[in-house]
């Protein structure tokens, strides 16, 4: 058999954060009753007239830039005609020639630690349609809810850069940050906010060119995006084996079954006549417009990591982990703050505390442990209040109840023993009990040690200090 290989595109369709539709007053928000937020411009009446959203472009202004794009100084709207039932107009209102942003790129990182460039067709702004509901049977119901909110549409370069399922999902994830941090997008995938359609054809391995694509459509997280992939390769390699041919279409997934099925055979541009939308006026950007934009850019997943890096002394594992979000990133910086260790912040974070809040399915914006109680937690146990252990004990209390750490402490009498005579005394039962351990150590097995200083630290709570223990256990084998 032939060993092929994939090249990918990909196309993403981004739900921007504004109040209202793009280019009505209806609100622009998730869920809720079927079409209860439209109005005769999100509807298509005849007679109504579309009038853009400031706030819309704006975003996709500030996006653009952050993708490293050109500016399109003059844009038009056009209409993008075709008939579909959750397009009520009969057309969607979209961008076709010079888009607000083009030839941009975006730099992703592979498993391997190697960087890669994925280049950035354009980026455009759009109108979203309205969405069908498979009521079963025969029937099907549309919500125009989602009818005209605000949308930006992210398409890569053609011929592609991706040639992996691996490298579309590292692309999808670092894309998705960098709207989350731009403040453009909740990024919510489950909720269609975020949705991506890849377009991939195969090749014989070590060949360039590509062969004919099919596009999956509106898959909603990174998984789906993986697999996808990975079953349409398999798909099409199973096609050319056969002798049969790909043909260019449109495609569902069935996330129950893992697999593709088809939808459409995939329009040409040409079928889709777009010509100027006559009812919106051109967009104009000069040189402050675009200067301004830059300037109240946030600082990047990128920039950022490099300087946790360097300002807290971070691995660069750890940094990256802590600014694949940014209110992860934010928690951390407040947290690390006032003189506390950064390292020690990093680690709690990264560990203890995404451990629990992967069991509970919360977000870092969901938990009852603010910035500052974590620190505060962490300067008891550097300070010698409570040990390591306590610390470990504290936390999920604090997650639990919102309380701060020194109030729990404070309620179960878990302050660090400082009284030496109350450690020797436990010390001395401990050695009573285990005179065999002893031997060894005696023999020479310095590690059976870590067996004592492990038992006196369990009966005295995890409120001795090790060093402590360790001490007064040396003291007291010395003497034997």
């Amino acid at each position: 058999m032939t060993t092929y290989e994939p090249v990918i595109g990909m196309e993403c369709h981004a739900e921007l954060l504004t109040q209202s539709k793009m280019f009505c007053g209806c609100a622009n928000e998730f869920g809720g009753a079927p079409n209860m937020r439209t109005c005769p411009v999100c509807l298509g009446l005849p007679g109504s007239l579309p009038v853009m959203n400031r706030q819309a472009v704006q975003l996709v202004l500030r996006t653009a830039l952050a993708l490293n794009c050109e500016i399109s100084r003059d844009c038009l709207f056009a209409r993008k005609n075709y008939f579909y039932p959750d397009l009520p107009k009969g057309y969607q209102i979209s961008q076709y020639e010079n888009p607000i942003g083009m030839k941009g790129w975006l730099d992703i990182t592979l498993e391997d630690g190697a960087t890669k460039r994925v280049r950035i067709r354009r980026v455009h702004l759009e109108e979203d349609t309205g969405k069908l509901v498979h009521a079963g049977g025969n029937e099907s119901e549309v919500d125009y809810n989602r009818s005209g909110v605000p949308l930006m549409e992210i398409v890569t370069e053609f011929p592609p850069d991706m040639f992996s399922a691996d490298e579309a999902r590292a692309y999808l994830e670092k894309l998705r940050s960098i709207l989350v941090y731009l403040g453009v997008s909740d990024g919510k995938m489950e909720e269609g906010h975020l949705r991506a359609e890849p377009n991939l054809s195969i090749r014989p391995a070590g060949t360039t060119g590509v062969g004919v694509k099919t596009e999956i459509k509106n898959l909603n997280s990174f998984k789906s995006v993986y697999k996808g992939i990975q079953y349409e390769v398999e798909r099409q390699t199973a096609v050319l084996e056969s002798g049969g041919a790909v043909r260019q279409e449109t495609l569902g997934w069935n996330d129950l079954r893992n697999e593709t099925y088809h939808m459409r055979f995939k329009e040409e541009e040409q079928e889709y006549r777009y010509f100027p939308e006559p009812d919106l006026v051109p967009l104009h950007f000069d040189d402050a417009d675009i200067e301004a934009a830059r300037a109240a850019l946030p600082e990047l997943p990128d920039a950022k990591r490099e300087r946790f890096v360097s300002q807290y002394g971070l691995r660069e594992y750890d940094a990256e982990i802590l600014t694949a979000s940014r209110p992860l990133a934010d928690y951390y910086e407040e947290a690390a703050g006032d003189g506390a260790d950064p390292k020690a912040i990093a680690n709690y974070v990264t560990g203890d505390l995404a451990r629990l809040m992967n069991a509970s399915g919360q977000e870092i914006t969901e938990i009852k442990v603010s910035p500052v109680s974590l620190r505060e937690l962490i300067q008891l146990r550097d300070s010698g209040k409570i040990t390591n252990a306590i610390a470990k004990q504290v936390l999920p209390e604090m997650f639990e109840t919102g309380w701060s750490a020194q109030a729990i402490i404070d309620a179960k009498g878990l302050a660090v023993v400082g009284d030496e005579s109350a450690i020797a005394a436990e010390v001395d039962k401990v050695l009573a009990a285990n005179p065999d351990v002893i031997a060894k150590i005696k023999a020479g097995n310095e590690k059976s040690k870590g067996f004592l200083t492990g038992q006196v630290m369990r009966a005295m709570k995890g409120q001795a200090k090790p060093d402590v223990v360790n001490r007064l256990i040396d003291e007291k084998l010395a003497q034997l």
